[in-house]
């Protein structure tokens, strides 16, 4: 770290990097992308998805039910919410992101085998480049390897379709193994732990591979097996314009392979106010119940949650973490479905007392909010409320979180890179105003 007492460097940090805000209104800049009544600016079309939370008419934003289609199937309609059937659905839906059709039974077997055929790491890298000066943080790791994998490829710079959709797979199906690999060297280093190296089942879903690999006894159940298939599905994909996919477009824009495309994609995806968000909605939850005495008592809960809207308790911020979305305004499917099957797997078990209390924070929420702040800001609860719980539930590490939502995400990425490269056609390059007035005079050193 470079000593302050030295090089005074830090002293006017945002002093120099602070600019008006009246400015932005000033000069009509879309901040974050957004408008001024919170919708994105439309910067691109697709035919992979369509995430709907509000309709505009008239000029007018008005709330409206959440629907997720991938490829203009309904989510609820691919994971056979309501159905019977207990099928593990994310190599469908990959398949469906990639190819841009549902596959034949013959087709997502082949699809499956590609998956199987593409597990395996380069000679020594597990040794040499996952277990060597292995981060605290495993996203990291999974960029990382990302990019040392551009040189195990020969055809690395190739832009055929041919080259694209086989590194896509490939990537599909090496980064859970990855991710578990690295949680372990991770534990080793940092935690005194075991490097536990299982090998890969050939046939079974990415969703059964994970928890194989993770499972010190390899152990799992069908239902926690099809429980992490749904939050992969979840996962997979959701729209264009969320931020890790927009940095995967913005990248693939400027014609850059597609390692430091997806590698790019992660560091976007780790971030606190995108992926990375489930580690303070896990927080918030662990403090509601470190300080609610009585889970059963919604009077007390509210009462919490109205000190943390205060500012008064947790994290000082007034937000209640998990509520909310940038589209969403009614409801978000993903936090539905995902809320709908944990009921089940929770139903019976010391974990049914916790997921009651998530249903509390849920419902009590908006109207805490709408008391402390009089905003009747439509907010509906979004994945992360249950997200974090399930994968407590299956025993999943707080660590892998994210990493697990990289895994899950790679086929949407993916989709947005092939699309981009034949439809976009120009680098993405939206302009910055300039507000200092004026030339400056350059000062010698001797004068300064």
């Amino acid at each position: 770290m470079i000593d302050e007492k030295q090089i005074a460097l830090f002293e006017n940090f945002k002093a120099i990097n602070s600019i008006d805000p009246a400015k932005y209104e000033q000069h009509d800049v879309k901040r974050g992308l957004r408008n001024a009544d919170g919708t994105g600016v439309v910067a691109g079309l697709t035919n992979i998805a369509n995430v709907h939370g509000y309709v505009v008419s008239d000029g007018e934003k008005t709330p409206d039910d959440g629907l997720l289609r991938y490829r203009g199937y309904d989510v609820y309609d691919l994971l056979d919410v309501d159905g019977t059937d207990r099928r593990f659905n994310y190599e469908e839906v990959a398949y469906l992101l990639l190819m841009g059709e549902l596959p034949t039974q013959d087709q997502l077997d082949r699809f499956v085998a590609a998956l199987d055929a593409e597990r395996e790491l380069p000679d020594g890298f597990t040794a040499s480049m996952i277990m060597r000066d292995t981060p605290p943080d495993i996203m990291n790791m999974l960029q990382r390897c990302i990019l040392l994998l551009y040189a195990y490829d020969a055809e690395a710079e190739d832009r055929s379709a041919h080259h694209e959709v086989s590194t896509a797979i490939s990537l599909i199906s090496r980064l859970p193994r990855i991710m578990v690999l690295t949680y372990y060297a991770k534990r080793a280093r940092f935690d005194n732990g075991s490097m536990i190296m299982h090998r890969f089942v050939p046939g079974q879903s990415t969703a059964e591979t994970i928890l194989s690999m993770l499972r010190p006894d390899r152990q799992f159940t069908v239902d926690e097996a099809r429980m992490l298939d749904i939050m992969l599905c979840l996962h997979a994909e959701h729209g264009g314009g969320n931020n890790s996919t927009f940095t995967t477009r913005v990248l693939t824009s400027a014609d850059t392979d597609p390692y430091s495309t997806y590698a790019a994609a992660i560091g976007a995806l780790k971030g606190w106010k995108h992926g990375g968000a489930n580690h303070q909605v896990l927080a918030m939850q662990q403090d509601v119940k470190q300080n609610v005495r009585n889970w059963g008592d919604e009077g007390e809960v509210a009462d919490y949650l109205a000190k943390i809207v205060r500012k008064e308790a947790f994290d000082q911020t007034g937000l209640v973490y998990g509520m909310g979305h940038a589209v969403y305004t009614k409801s978000d499917p993903r936090a539905i479905i995902c809320k709908r099957y944990a009921e089940k797997l929770a139903a019976g078990t010391e974990f049914e007392a916790e997921f009651n209390l998530l249903k509390s924070i849920e419902r009590l929420a908006p109207e805490v909010i709408l008391r402390e702040k009089g905003t009747s800001k439509d907010m509906c609860a979004n994945i992360d409320m249950y997200s974090g719980f399930v994968y407590s539930m299956m025993g999943i590490p707080e660590d892998l979180f994210t990493p697990l939502f990289a895994c899950a995400r790679m086929s949407g990425w993916a989709a947005h890179r092939f699309e981009e490269i034949v439809s976009g056609k120009r680098i993405i390059r939206p302009a910055y105003k300039s507000v200092r007035k004026g030339k400056r005079d350059y000062i010698p050193m001797s004068e300064r």
